[in-house]
């Protein structure tokens, strides 16, 4: 994923994974707890970004199993810290509590459930919550589309409110700025550019640009309603006659619902053979999310998106 816009995008997906893991080079690892991971991809991808100079894995589960995993498919654990815990639930709430003692300063899903981690995240008892919404962001790298391309919320957020989406459209801000987009420019998605009272997904894109110029969201620029044709294309934009600062040229992709985001940005990492990372944002650390069927490749993608924000927060203090 090459944050800085070029002229001609790779159809190698390694060259931008390459292109991608340069943002962070020069800059010291950061320490990452990684929960549970105890297959060959989930343990294969710290590691791998680890070797790469982008994080300093602290792996989180059954010691045994994570070592006999790692000689099974030739992984090197020298040097690596393994924290020796039984179950993927406690594996979950152990990592989150490294985070939590500064140990660590991300954390990172291994092979466990989806629900398991994020039940460890949103549990009051981890105190790992902030006043914010918690929002999952894909970070994309799509050949024919000549700038990343954020898409929120796919993986958290099932039917946000309308209040939710203020804070899920502020946290894809966050980190825009931390990728380093000045002022991202964000679509709010619907299947219509006009304002339908019919449809709903209309009347808060609608709501949420009004807030945007009332300052409730800070630093990007909102338009919408807008079809996703309308979002990408310049030449769509033209035929429809549409003015806008933000159609044919969006960074920031907000979707109505959680199914739009997963159809999409699925869509987009098979079919367009998009580089793809995954993030949540809202809590205390951002937490790297990963489909336990993602590769390695993309599991060190996310964690340079998580490198990046880490720095970025870093400083900001």
């Amino acid at each position: 994923m090459s944050i800085t816009p070029s002229e001609t995008a790779a159809n190698d997906k390694q060259e931008r994974l390459n292109r991608l893991v340069a943002r962070v080079k020069g800059l010291p690892p950061i320490p990452v707890a990684v929960a549970y991971p105890c297959d060959k991809e989930s343990l294969r991808g710290p590691l791998m970004a680890a070797a790469a100079g982008i994080i300093q894995p602290i792996l989180v589960g059954p010691e045994a199993k994570i070592r006999a995993l790692a000689e099974e498919f030739s992984l090197d654990l020298k040097g690596v810290r393994i924290v020796d815990v039984a179950s993927s639930i406690d594996s979950a709430n152990r990592a989150v509590q490294l985070v939590r003692e500064n140990e660590a300063v991300a954390l990172m899903k291994g092979s466990l459930h989806t629900d398991e981690l994020m039940g460890a995240v949103v549990s009051r008892a981890n105190e790992f919550r902030t006043k914010r919404r918690i929002s999952h962001v894909f970070v994309m790298d799509v050949p024919t589309y000549p700038r990343p391309m954020l898409i929120t919320d796919a993986a958290v957020n099932i039917a946000p409110t309308l209040e939710e989406k203020v804070d899920i459209a502020q946290n894809a801000i966050d980190l825009a700025h931390a990728l380093g987009i000045a002022e991202p420019k964000v679509a709010i998605l619907a299947a219509v550019e006009t304002v339908n009272p019919k449809m709903p997904a209309t009347l808060e894109a609608a709501a949420l640009c009004k807030m945007a110029d009332r300052g409730q969201i800070k630093g990007g620029i909102l338009d919408g309603p807008l079809a996703f044709d309308n979002a990408v294309s310049p030449e769509a934009v033209r035929i429809k006659g549409i003015k806008s600062p933000v159609a044919g040229q969006a960074d920031i992709f907000l979707v109505p619902n959680l199914e739009v985001g997963n159809v999409l940005f699925k869509q987009l990492e098979y079919l367009a053979n998009a580089l793809t990372a995954g993030i949540v944002l809202g809590a205390k650390a951002p937490v790297i999310l990963t489909s336990r069927a993602d590769s390695a490749e993309t599991r060190t993608a996310s964690c340079v998106i998580a490198a990046l924000i880490a720095h970025a927060n870093k400083k900001e203090k």
